[in-house]
């Protein structure tokens, strides 16, 4: 008993250090993924440090999904490699231990670590996907930082135009200033201001930019009517020194109002999705009555127009033509309008099935993450056995390898099941599906002790210059 106990220590303590690196890697190499691809969104914004570390902080919450999985399958091939290549996994076999025995520490970490993601999946994940969506919304609507670049006009101010010929980064000092006012939309540039040279700075508060001219002139547009007159009266005036107070408000960072984005489907736990579609299926059937209540009045539209026009001894062949003529169109105006109905509550029950598959999407989102680290374990593990080999090489290529194949599996089935070409949950366990046979046989082979003979790469490259220098 006390063997076993240091057995489960030594097999735990070896899992746990590769884990926890691969983890931490993993999410900081999605996190450059997603650097990567808003790098253009983030640049040139005037956002804190703390803006930023928020973000990344949610971002590695979001990413968990991704980074959770493949930490366990590298570092389950990794461990149990190590120990397989050093025959410390052959002498456990020796003093009796099974294969299954010899997991169990780690499967009950990998399993106890599952309810754990399931519980970030539920909780912590949609709290996480709310706070990542807000702020990344408020920093891609935020306006660029005030940077004047020589000879290009900067439109970051609301209602001005600015642009400097020249500037000396050391003095601050601005040469052939240009400013364009059109602070009221319905006027168009109203104001016009030119001066050969002038100096910026901001206020303490940085609320506004207090901008002194020199040697310059203002042109005012002064008929407010002038929309098809080719001529109408200006003003110009000179000066020699002119101070411009204009308020930079506009290009402070201001986080967008979280009540917009929190009835999402990624917002909400699994409690929360149940009773949305709970609401969905109710909205449905009443979609579905009203639809055949529409049907049956279409039909009967169909008949009464089908039967225009009326037979030589009907009552409406005795009419005068003009009521007869206003009959036939009225008719033709009902069945118009119902069919325009129809087409109508056609298109709102494809939406609420599209929005209610999502839905489904993400309910079986929450459970995903957890099964998946089980399955992932169940593979790493026996396949490092077979290899017996640890460490970053062969072991972590076949582990990406395979992950890539989860991952394409994974994003395959759920682009499926958005598509509706397969129901919602054959598209998000489309992976754990594939990846079920793998286990098995790998499991299988593990405990059978079956070793898979690797090409030796170090030979067959070793075999293969020699032939190129014998062809030589």
């Amino acid at each position: 008993m006390l063997k076993q106990k240091k057995i489960s220590k030594v097999l735990l303590r070896a899992f746990i250090g590769p884990f926890i690196i691969t983890f931490l890697v993993s999410l900081f190499v999605f996190e450059l993924q997603f650097i990567w691809l808003y790098i253009d969104d983030l640049m040139g914004k005037g956002l804190s440090f703390w803006i930023i570390l928020q973000l990344l902080l949610f971002v590695s919450a979001r990413i968990v999904n991704m980074a959770l999985p493949l930490a366990i399958l590298m570092s389950s091939i990794m461990t149990i490699g190590a120990l397989s290549e050093h025959n410390e996994l052959t002498a456990m076999k020796s003093a009796g231990l099974s294969l299954g025995r010899i997991f169990r520490p780690l499967i009950i970490f990998i399993v106890g670590l599952s309810f754990v993601a399931f519980l970030f999946a539920n909780n912590i994940w949609p709290i996480a996907n709310l706070k990542y969506r807000t702020l990344l919304f408020s920093i891609v609507q935020q306006k660029p930082a005030l940077s004047l670049t020589e000879g290009q006009f900067y439109d970051g101010i609301e209602g001005i135009s600015i642009r400097v010929m020249k500037k000396n980064p050391d003095s601050g000092e601005l040469q052939d200033i240009l400013i364009y006012d059109h602070r009221d939309p319905g006027k168009g540039n109203k104001t016009v201001i030119r001066a050969e040279k002038g100096q910026m700075q901001q206020t303490d508060d940085k609320r506004w930019l207090i901008l002194q001219m020199q040697n310059g002139v203002t042109y005012d547009e002064l008929d407010e009517k002038r929309k098809r007159q080719p001529n109408y009266p200006a003003l110009s005036s000179k000066f020699d020194q002119m101070t411009l107070r204009i308020d930079i408000s506009s290009l402070f960072f201001s986080k967008d109002d979280e009540e917009v984005f929190k009835n999402a489907f990624e917002m909400m736990t699994v409690n929360q999705l149940d009773q949305a579609l709970l609401g969905f299926d109710a909205e449905l059937d009443s979609m579905n009555r009203h639809w055949e209540t529409s049907n049956e009045k279409k039909l009967r539209l169909n008949e009464n127009v089908q039967s225009i026009p009326p037979s030589p001894h009907s009552l409406q062949s005795q009419m005068p033509l003009t009521i007869q003529g206003k009959t036939i169109q009225s008719a033709l105006d009902a069945s118009r309008r119902d069919l325009v109905q129809i087409q109508k509550i056609k298109i709102e029950k494809e939406d609420l099935l599209k929005f209610a598959n999502r839905h489904k999407i993400e309910w079986h989102r929450k459970f995903f993450l957890a099964i998946s680290c089980i399955v992932l374990f169940f593979v790493g593990a026996p396949l490092g056995a077979i290899l017996r080999k640890g460490g970053l090489g062969l072991p972590s290529v076949i582990a990406l390898l395979l992950f890539i194949l989860f991952e394409m599996l994974t994003i395959a089935g759920e682009k499926m099941a958005k598509a509706f070409i397969l129901e919602p949950w054959v598209g998000m366990w489309i992976s754990t599906l594939v990846m079920l046979p793998i286990c098995i046989v790998v499991m299988y082979s593990a405990n059978q002790e079956k070793k898979w003979n690797l090409p030796d790469w170090k030979s067959w490259l070793a075999k293969f210059k020699s032939k190129k220098s014998a062809v030589k």
